[in-house]
């Protein structure tokens, strides 16, 4: 089942983290911005409130939680109720698949990203942002994730094994950039985004269908 219950139940204390923690949503933006330099038509998979759908130029939206959505249409999105592992599109149909923060929520991260593949169009890219679970934040978030009521189910993953699920669901020509080099809470201007991982605790990948 979606792990949605929190996100239905927490929507405002969801929204409130990205005013309290500003400058590293806009440094996440920015990460992400590198790898989309041109969305086309684009799909934000887990939109969630359309935080990062509507800057970068995402035109969908899907996520499992009604009151997220009803967020993300506010801000202008086309969004429609569904879960990543069955994407209710048609084979080809968007440039851009956007996955911000979702990939540790999924059940089945294989057949979240092989449904990714299949709706974009042959020359289309995957862009997706994550916490890396070896990174000194996603290690906080995993210790303590049974405090939070959105990571306690979550399922937190490292870039080589997400880099190993893109293989075998048929990506290839890996782009990454990084970011988030201190606590979420401590920063109070942008980070800079830089290329590669390891250093940096949010990690945006780009991927060729």
């Amino acid at each position: 089942m979606p792990k949605s219950e929190p996100f239905e139940r927490h929507t405002d204390r969801y929204e409130a983290w990205f005013e309290t923690h500003e400058a590293a949503y806009r440094s996440e933006l920015a990460a992400l911005e590198r790898l989309i330099p041109r969305p086309g038509f684009g799909i934000e998979i887990g939109v969630g409130t359309g935080r990062f759908a509507d800057p970068l130029g995402m035109a969908v939206g899907l996520d499992p939680a009604r009151e997220m959505l009803v967020r993300s249409r506010r801000r202008g999105l086309d969004v429609v109720r569904g879960v990543a592992e069955s994407l209710p599109f048609e084979d080809d149909t968007f440039d851009t698949a956007l996955v911000v923060t979702t990939i540790c929520f999924v059940d089945d991260v294989p057949a979240t990203l092989a449904e990714a593949r299949r709706i974009l169009r042959p020359d289309g890219s995957l862009v997706v942002g994550y916490v890396d679970r070896d990174s000194p934040v996603g290690r906080v978030y995993q210790e303590k994730k049974s405090e939070n009521p959105f990571y306690r189910e979550a399922t937190f993953v490292s870039t080589d094994e997400l880099v190993d699920a893109l293989e075998a669901a048929g990506f290839s020509e890996f782009e990454f950039v990084q970011t988030i080099y201190e606590w979420p809470g401590d920063i109070d201007e942008p980070e800079p985004v830089r290329e590669g991982y390891g250093d940096g605790s949010f990690v945006g990948l780009g991927a060729s269908r």
